[in-house]
């Protein structure tokens, strides 16, 4: 008997075809979602990473002792806020790796990234969400940032359980400062 090639049929091509392009788009918005997915991640360390930095001279920024020492002066200040306080305490247990980081021109997102993998905190602090009296348009919020303006007020919500509770509650405490 003769040995049969068996091929397959036209159309099973272009499905597969077809499957291929399906699932690599579906991968690119998989990775477009998450790129996106929290734009003010690890902000507070940027912001402290960016004062460090701008306390030098430029011709002081890539040496690794300066930024050490600015990181130190910066974080001994009394006048910072409570939030870059905060990113001070968890980033001077580890102060060489953060003036090594960004003495060598990283870019300070991508620096405070690798900074998070010592400490996961590092990135999870985020400065207030800004709110205007009147002006808010709360149920537009996600119930995370509605928890957050509450926690920042001094508020609990006792019995909160849908969206709908939390936006009442932020707007019954508006008259509070954050």
């Amino acid at each position: 008997r003769s040995a049969r090639r068996r091929t397959a049929p036209p159309c099973s091509l272009s499905v597969m075809r077809t499957f291929f392009l399906l699932s690599l788009l579906s991968v690119a918005a998989i990775l477009a979602s998450t790129a996106a997915q929290d734009d003010k991640e690890c902000e507070v360390c940027m912001h402290v990473l960016d004062e460090v930095e701008n306390s030098l001279p430029d011709d002081q920024k890539r040496k690794k002792t300066k930024q050490l020492q600015a990181l130190e002066d910066y974080c001994a200040q009394k006048e910072i806020g409570q939030k870059q306080k905060k990113i001070c305490y968890w980033l001077m247990p580890m102060k060489r790796d953060v003036a090594q980081t960004v003495a060598t021109g990283m870019p300070k997102k991508k620096a405070c990234q690798r900074l998070s993998k010592n400490n996961p905190e590092v990135c999870e602090v985020k400065f207030p969400i800004k709110v205007e009296k009147g002006e808010t348009d709360y149920s537009k919020l996600r119930v995370k940032q509605l928890k957050s303006i509450l926690a920042d007020r001094g508020v609990e919500c006792v019995g909160c359980l849908e969206k709908s509770d939390y936006v009442k509650r932020c707007q019954d405490t508006e008259h509070m400062d954050l």
